[in-house]
């Protein structure tokens, strides 16, 4: 653990495998290291695939760690959510393929993590390595997702700053007005914003921004119902709300990264002023809280049904002998 702290990139990468493969090592790695935790800014990377995420990413991690404007560089950290590999069932490192220029830079450590099946566009251990790379004192941590579209929405749970990638060309203008992804966008991005047809796409979204946000005093916006206040309401609602940005980038060139990292900086600075930090890091602890119960609950519960009972049920699903709820009742009356 001391290690870790320390800095010592070799015992970060063991750690962390050792989290992801959820051993007892790993838990206790876990356990230790939570008390130096909650000083990284996590920002969540969504979208389509072909939108251009990954080299954003990339260009968002050199431009951290090379100002250019006489800021301090920062310490970032990446993790590339992959597709799991039918053959290994490990991570196909397409993203690290793609961020290539950012190795040998001592202040840049990325994470390739495999779904393993997970939904929502993001593993489901991914919770617990960001944690240890926020302990490891890594600033800005970047959490790019597999890309599965719609599904995505479930990186709103993880982090602070949501930014949704979107792309001329691809014929799903409408498609972020659907399954509330627009909801949990704190950022727009129009990539690949040199290619035809953008002018479209960002009409697009800001008509669906209009369309998920159709009431002019209450918005919902990472799953909460929020209130705009009225005019002679600033009393007792001092803080605006946040109205996401749309912009353009080219992120192969470099093209729009600035504008989009004062974006995210001011989305900081207005959750720090808005007490929208507290909130947010509660939704995430809770949540992760939630699924942690869930299994542990899960498990427990199972092993205490006498041997063969699940896989009978199993069976009686799959004969259409009994519903799931029939066999879920059938079970707690069973164990209870």
């Amino acid at each position: 653990m001391q290690a870790v702290l320390a800095g010592d990139r070799l015992a970060l990468a063991r750690t962390l495998s050792q989290v992801e493969n959820g051993t007892a090592q790993g838990r206790v790695a876990l356990s230790g290291l939570f008390g130096h935790t909650g000083n990284a800014h996590l920002v969540g990377v969504t979208g389509a695939s072909g939108t251009g995420k990954s080299s954003l990413v990339n260009q968002l991690a050199r431009s951290y760690r090379h100002p250019g404007d006489g800021k301090l560089p920062r310490q970032v950290a990446v993790v590339a959510v992959d597709p799991t590999s039918p053959f290994t069932g490990g991570a196909i490192l397409g993203d690290r393929i793609r961020m290539r220029d950012l190795a040998g830079d001592p202040g840049v450590f990325i994470r390739s993590m495999a779904t393993r099946g997970s939904l929502g566009g993001i593993a489901s251990a991914t919770a617990a390595v960001v944690q240890v790379l926020d302990a490891a004192g890594y600033e800005m941590i970047l959490i790019e997702t597999v890309g599965a579209g719609q599904s995505e929405v479930e990186i709103a749970h993880l982090a602070h700053t949501t930014v949704l990638v979107e792309a001329p060309g691809l014929g799903d203008d409408i498609q972020a007005i659907k399954a509330g992804i627009l909801e949990i966008a704190d950022v727009l991005v129009v990539n690949k914003a040199d290619l035809p047809g953008v002018e479209n796409t960002e009409r697009a979204l800001r008509g669906s921004l209009d369309l998920a946000h159709p009431m002019p005093h209450h918005f919902i916006h990472h799953g909460q119902l929020a209130s705009v206040p009225a005019q002679d309401d600033k009393a007792e609602f001092p803080q605006p709300i946040w109205e996401p940005p749309i912009l353009r980038t080219v992120a192969i060139e470099g093209t729009g990264i600035t504008g989009l990292i004062e974006a995210i900086t001011a989305h900081r600075l207005h959750l720090d002023a808005s007490g929208g930090w507290e909130l947010r890091e509660r939704w995430r602890l809770q949540t992760e809280l939630d699924i942690l119960l869930t299994n542990r609950l899960v498990e427990g519960f199972r092993s205490r049904l006498p041997a063969g009972v699940y896989e009978q049920a199993l069976e009686d699903l799959l004969g259409r002998r009994l519903s799931p709820f029939q066999v879920v009742d059938k079970l707690v009356d069973m164990v209870g």
